[in-house]
């Protein structure tokens, strides 16, 4: 993966413009983003994708992100995240994305004092409730009681039914307005409202239609945050001409079902994260948060991610594969504990020991590479 925006040998030196805190920052958040987008399988639609996201952000893409809900949320303040992909043949839902989902919710709460509401196709309810209590929420489907009672968090069904989709965004933006919205591996349509899979079928009938939510809140100036691994997720259209030029299915007629729209989505967002999986996308984002908030316990421990992964594969949800053991994209839970290892890792050394090399940041910044 190519780290852009560095100086080339005889480029002019001057005074210096990014301080040593800012140097840090940035290459905590060059980390993250090189781990969640490690490539196992070798095709590289994650470094193609992230070719695309990191020039939009023109910075590192969790860090980026991360920044932005600082910004945004506040204690008691509720937090929407939208996920649940339901997948053919077997027409239910995959653990990528809700996994991290229901773990981000917890990272939300210590954080920030949040109320985090997931909102999801009916599939997915039960798993999600059966996952809570391993993160160490209540859980609760009154918004009501999730914004009354502490260490608690929220769990809405929306419908199929496209016809339906606007009163029911209507009916939860009635209890609220959240202070962000935070997609994960959500299917959104194409511009002629066609849901896809990833090779290209019409799945229109079995996602929800969460995509009328976002775009409710998105034209109310709900700050937005969107995760994907491939181009068919809510919020992807905002880099739409890189991902048509490289992303195979993604282009106008590639698609499979007859729809000539391709299955890229049409949504956008404020701030977009791709990354190998969807999960892997939202750990580096909340590792960024346990890093900006200088408190690691807000990245889940690599014994949480296991257990979460076991109970979302008992409670039926699958891997990409089909498989009901646990699984994200292919990869099983001793690859994805990995990945959040070293994530968890090189975040937990930057809080901890990073001054044992502060003689190093003013020679370092003098040199102007990283400006």
């Amino acid at each position: 993966m190519t780290i852009p925006a560095a100086k080339v040998c005889g480029a002019e030196k001057g005074e210096n413009t990014m301080t040593r805190d800012e140097l840090e920052k940035r290459n905590v958040g060059e980390n993250l983003d090189a781990i969640m987008c490690l490539d196992p399988r070798g095709y590289g639609v994650c470094r193609i994708l992230y070719a695309g996201s990191r020039a939009y952000t023109g910075e590192p893409t969790a860090m980026h992100a991360a920044e932005a809900l600082c910004k945004a949320i506040h204690p008691g303040d509720p937090v929407y995240i939208l996920v649940g992909f339901v997948l053919l043949p077997h027409k239910v839902p995959e653990m990528d994305g809700s996994v991290s989902a229901i773990l981000l919710a917890r990272s939300l709460v210590l954080a920030f004092g949040a109320k985090p509401i997931i909102v999801c196709p009916e599939d997915s309810v039960q798993a999600v409730k059966n996952c809570a209590a391993i993160v160490g929420l209540h859980i609760y489907e009154d918004i009501a009681d999730v914004l009354e009672l502490p260490m608690s968090m929220g769990v809405q069904r929306f419908t199929k039914d496209v016809s339906r989709a606007g009163d029911e965004a209507d009916a939860l933006l009635a209890q609220g307005m959240p202070a962000a919205v935070i997609s994960i591996e959500a299917p959104g349509a194409n511009d002629v409202g066609v849901y896809h899979n990833a090779v290209g079928l019409d799945v229109s009938a079995l996602e929800a239609k969460s995509v009328v939510l976002w775009e409710k809140l998105r034209a109310l100036g709900v700050p937005s945050v969107a995760i994907g691994d491939l181009g068919n997720e809510i919020g992807m259209g905002k880099i739409a001409d890189h991902i048509r030029s490289f992303v195979p299915f993604t282009a106008h007629g590639e698609c499979s079902c007859g729809c000539k729209g391709g299955i890229l989505a049409a949504s956008t967002a404020d701030s977009i994260i791709t990354a190998t999986c969807s999960d892997w996308g939202c750990y580096g984002l909340m590792a960024a948060l346990a890093y900006l908030l200088r408190n690691i316990d807000i990245l889940h421990t690599e014994e949480m991610e296991a257990e979460v992964m076991r109970t979302a594969a008992r409670s039926g949800m699958i891997d990409m594969t089909g498989s009901l053991l646990p699984g994200i994209d292919g990869f099983d839970t001793k690859l994805n504990v990995s990945i959040l290892s070293l994530m968890r890792q090189c975040t937990d050394y930057a809080l901890r020991y990073s001054h044992n090399s502060d003689r190093w940041f003013g020679p370092v910044l003098a040199k102007h590479f990283f400006e």
